[in-house]
């Protein structure tokens, strides 16, 4: 098969086209009104000019007698008039319009009977110009018409057609005259300055549109904020009605926000591969301690005491609740950040929150020589939240606390009342004294885990859940400025807590510093 061709054609090229078929269009109807409106006028004047014509040779010369028409005189009569002004030719019809007398050579006439109406409109003074029948041709020219009377009856008409056959003649040697000819080269002319004057201005309104083709053109994803710089970066305002300024601005606006989310997401895309790594890491020292101790209770079973072998078995289940400990908090985390955990919310005390989450903790503390305090405003008011979730916060925030407080420190849960901005909350405060938090991961405590040229950044994922379960409860933890590490957070108060009054319970017993 032949490759057919096919001619690809830009939009300025397009509209040039289209704009050139319209306005050849519209020349070429200008000049068939210029025409057809020159030969009206030139009708009307000539109509206008020889109105009373026919009335005039009906009321000076006899055409009719009682015996009808007189032969002689009307050929002699039509032939003067017909040689002074050899453009008219003069009829002479009968009631019914049949041509009853004329001064053609033989053979010249084409129809022997004219039509009356406009006759009739012309005696009647219609506008001008009004066309009739020619007898000598099948084209309707404009002429002129007055009643014959013979004695007190009408005898017919005379009609005098006032562009005849020598006319036709010499219109036909030059169709169109030194004025229309003028008019015609006018047109041409204006309509070649307006082709010319119209493709400029198409070049000039495209202009913008392929200036912002060429930028989308050499959009660069991974540059999309130099590629709005390209294009104009001026806001549109907002009553403009410039379609191709508020493009371009829409342009720039979205090249900007695809490069801040592909800079978003390749930030994402990077700290998920440096937390899969981390946590790679993490799994790998517990996994390869259990793996070490099973594998030497395996090989020296026979040479170990029941001591040794306890020992082992120990460190293998601390190992072993590590790493489950660790899959269970991924799977935590997985779950928060897809959104698959949605919080109840019930009314319960934060006073007996906190009691049950001290109890588990006593024999922890207890072993690593840390007091537990508590510390309530009289009274505390009940909250709105989500009771496990909040359990799971204060839990991750009290095994964070007591993992990095030496023995001899201080852990405290301090719960205040806060009713000076609405809405009415109750703050949480956790403080420890152990040696805080590096100003370096201060700002991405919070974030998930990760590595950075081979340097910790982020939080535990201990952290990253309490901040995940507070942002479901419309609430956002803080790491104040205090020795130790200082964390702050509000919960909503319950709707109708605002009329407790119920005292709160006694502070949980400090744990024992052994």
């Amino acid at each position: 098969m032949r490759p057919r061709l096919s001619l690809r054609l830009n939009l300025t090229q397009r509209l040039a086209l289209v704009f050139a078929g319209l306005l050849l269009l519209c020349s070429g109807a200008s000049a068939w009104l210029q025409v057809r409106s020159s030969r009206m006028h030139e009708q009307e004047v000539v109509q206008g000019l020889s109105r009373d014509l026919a009335a005039h040779i009906a009321a000076q010369a006899p055409l009719m007698d009682e015996r009808g028409p007189m032969p002689g005189a009307v050929r002699r009569l039509f032939g003067q008039l017909m040689a002074v002004n050899p453009s008219v030719e003069v009829y002479l019809l009968d009631n019914d319009g049949r041509v009853v007398e004329h001064a053609a050579p033989q053979g010249h006439l084409v129809r022997e009977h004219v039509d009356l109406d406009p006759v009739r409109r012309f005696l009647a003074h219609a506008p001008l110009p009004i066309t009739g029948d020619d007898p000598r041709s099948p084209a309707r020219k404009v002429f002129s018409a007055a009643p014959l009377r013979v004695g007190d009856r009408d005898a017919g008409f005379v009609y005098v057609v006032l562009l005849g056959e020598a006319h036709d003649r010499l219109a036909g040697l030059d169709a169109t005259g030194n004025a229309l000819r003028a008019a015609l080269w006018s047109i041409a002319i204006v309509a070649l300055l307006c082709l010319a004057a119209g493709l400029m201005a198409f070049g000039l309104i495209t202009r913008p549109l392929r200036h912002l083709a060429e930028a989308v053109r050499r959009h660069d994803i991974d540059d999309a904020t130099a590629t709005a710089l390209l294009v104009d970066e001026r806001s549109p305002d907002a009553a403009t009605r410039d379609e191709i300024a508020v493009l371009r601005a829409a342009f720039s606006q979205m090249a900007t926000r695809i490069g801040e989310q592909w800079r978003r997401l390749s930030r994402q895309d990077e700290q998920r591969r440096e937390m899969v790594t981390t946590i790679s890491h993490d799994l790998r020292t517990p996994l390869s301690s259990l793996h070490g101790y099973l594998e030497t209770l395996l090989l020296k079973d026979g040479q170990l005491d029941a001591a040794q072998r306890r020992r082992y078995l120990e460190i293998a289940i601390e190992q072993s609740t590590a790493v489950g400990g660790l899959a269970r908090s991924l799977f935590e985390l997985a779950r928060l950040e897809q959104g698959f955990v949605e919080p109840q919310m019930e009314t319960f005390q934060l006073t007996d929150l906190v009691q049950d989450v001290f109890q588990k903790f006593e024999l922890v503390a207890a072993q690593r020589q840390v007091v537990l305090s508590a510390r309530f405003d009289e009274p505390v008011p009940p909250v709105e939240a989500d009771l496990g979730l909040i359990e799971r916060v204060l839990t991750n925030l009290l095994d964070n606390a007591l993992r990095h407080t030496p023995p001899g420190g201080q852990v405290q849960v301090a719960l205040e009342r806060i009713s000076s901005e609405p809405p009415a909350s109750v703050r949480v405060t956790l403080a420890d004294t152990g040696p805080g938090i590096d100003p370096a991961r201060r700002a991405d405590l919070f974030q998930r885990p990760f590595n950075v040229d081979g340097a910790r950044r982020g939080g535990g994922l201990g952290l990253r859940i309490v901040h995940r379960i507070l942002a479901l409860h419309g609430a956002e933890i803080r790491l104040l400025e205090a020795q130790g590490a200082v964390f702050e957070f509000a919960l909503r108060q319950a709707p109708a807590a605002g009329r407790a009054t119920s005292s709160p319970p006694a502070p949980p017993p400090e744990a024992p510093t052994s």
